[in-house]
C-alpha cells in the first residue's frame, strides 16, 4: 500500500526533530524469549531534552500564533513533561509561557521543574489542582493586563493536538513501509487522550491492522469524566475537525487499567523494574511517570502471553527521562 505524503493541513510551527527513529530492542526481546520489540523514540524530538507533545504543540502553537495569542497558558502536575515542552515552546515562538502546576513551591528546583524555571516559564502553584482547573482565572488575569493568552489543553490533548498523533501514525508507516504489515500492537502510555485518539484516527486514515493498547497511567479524580469516554470523543471530533470520514465505538478503545498501582505518579515495582530491565539491556531511559508504567505493562502482557512471542509490537517512548531525578529515592530502593 502507498501510504500519503501530504501532513494534515492546520497551522503548524516546526518545533521538533523529526521524523525520530524507530529502533529494535532485540536485546530485551531476547532476554524476554519474543516477541520483536521496535521502539518509536519520541523522546529524541529535541525540544527541551524531547517528549511527544512536542508533536500536539507544533499544531498547537500554530493555531496560537495565527490567532494573535502573545502567551500561552496551560497546566499539569509539578514534574509535568507536557508543560515543560510548552515552556520551551512558547519560547521558541517568542511567547511568554504561564504554567498552572499543581503542589506548592519546593525548596529545591528539580527536574522538569527546573527547566521550567530555566525556560522563563511563569509558576501559578495551583494547590490541589493539577490539571489547569484554575486558568481560566489567570487567563481573566492576564486579559485585564492587555495580554492575549492562548489556552493549552491539560496533555494538549484537543482536536488540534491530536492532530499531530494522526500525523505520526503517517511517519511512522512511511519508516516502516511494507514491515507495518507485520505490525501487532502499538502500546504506549495513556494519560489525557490526544496521543490515544490521534493514533486511533491515524490507523483508520492510512488503513493499518496493528490493535492500539493504551496503559491507563492515572487513576483519576473523583467526579471526574472516564478517560474511555473522553478518548473516544476526542477521536470522533477530530475526525470531524480534520474532515475524515471515520467513526469510533466504545469497543476501539483499548485502554488497560491494570497497571494504575497507587495512582498518578506513585512509583512502584512496576515502574522500578521496568525502568532498569530497559536502561540495563538497552541503554535507553524510560522516565518514572509514563513511559516506566507503559512499559511495566507491556512487560506484564508479554508475560501473561497476551502478547504472543511472534507478535510484532511497537512500544511508542514519549519521553519524560528529566523527572528522573525528581524520583531519584523511589528509584533507588
Amino acid at each position: 500500500m502507498a501510504y500519503p505524503t501530504d501532513s494534515i493541513q492546520l497551522p503548524r510551527r516546526s518545533l521538533g526533530f523529526l521524523p525520530t527513529p524507530v529502533v529494535e530492542l532485540r536485546t530485551l526481546a531476547r532476554y524476554l524469549g519474543g516477541p520483536r520489540i521496535l521502539m518509536k523514540r519520541d523522546d529524541q524530538t529535541g525540544l527541551a531534552l524531547g517528549g511527544n507533545k512536542v508533536r500536539k504543540l507544533e499544531y498547537l502553537m500554530g493555531d496560537a500564533l495565527a490567532q494573535g495569542a502573545d502567551c500561552v497558558v496551560t497546566g499539569g502536575a509539578v514534574q509535568s513533561n507536557h508543560c515543560r515542552q510548552t515552556a520551551a515552546a512558547a519560547a521558541v515562538c517568542g511567547m511568554a509561557c504561564h504554567l498552572a502546576l499543581g503542589g506548592s513551591p519546593p525548596a529545591l528546583l528539580n527536574g522538569n521543574l527546573l527547566l521550567d524555571s530555566l525556560l522563563g516559564a511563569t509558576i501559578h502553584w495551583s494547590g490541589d489542582c493539577r490539571k489547569g482547573e484554575n486558568i481560566p482565572q489567570i487567563c481573566a488575569g492576564l486579559r485585564q493586563e492587555g495580554k492575549k493568552p492562548y489556552v493549552i489543553p491539560y496533555g494538549g490533548s484537543n482536536e488540534i493536538g491530536a492532530a499531530g498523533f494522526v500525523e505520526a501514525v503517517r511517519e511512522v508507516a512511511a519508516q516502516l513501509g511494507p514491515d507495518i504489515a507485520a505490525l501487532s500492537h502499538v502500546v504506549f502510555a495513556s494519560s489525557s487522550g490526544g496521543t490515544h485518539a490521534g493514533l486511533l484516527l491515524g490507523k483508520i486514515l492510512y488503513g493499518l491492522n496493528f490493535q492500539v493498547i493504551g496503559i491507563n497511567i492515572d487513576k483519576g479524580e473523583s467526579g471526574e469524566r472516564p478517560l474511555r469516554e473522553h478518548i473516544l470523543d476526542l477521536a470522533n471530533s477530530t475526525a470531524s475537525h480534520l474532515g475524515v470520514s471515520a467513526a469510533f465505538s466504545a469497543e476501539d478503545v483499548v485502554l488497560l487499567d491494570d497497571y494504575v498501582g497507587a495512582g498518578y505518579a506513585v512509583i512502584g515495582d512496576l515502574e522500578r523494574e521496568a525502568i532498569k530491565l530497559t536502561a540495563r539491556h538497552e541503554g535507553i531511559l524510560l522516565d518514572p511517570v509514563y513511559t516506566g508504567r507503559a512499559m511495566g505493562g507491556l512487560l506484564d502482557l508479554i508475560k501473561k502471553k497476551a502478547v504472543n512471542r511472534s507478535d510484532t509490537v511497537l512500544f511508542w517512548h514519549t519521553g519524560g527521562s528529566p523527572a528522573l531525578f525528581a524520583y531519584a529515592e523511589e528509584l533507588s530502593r
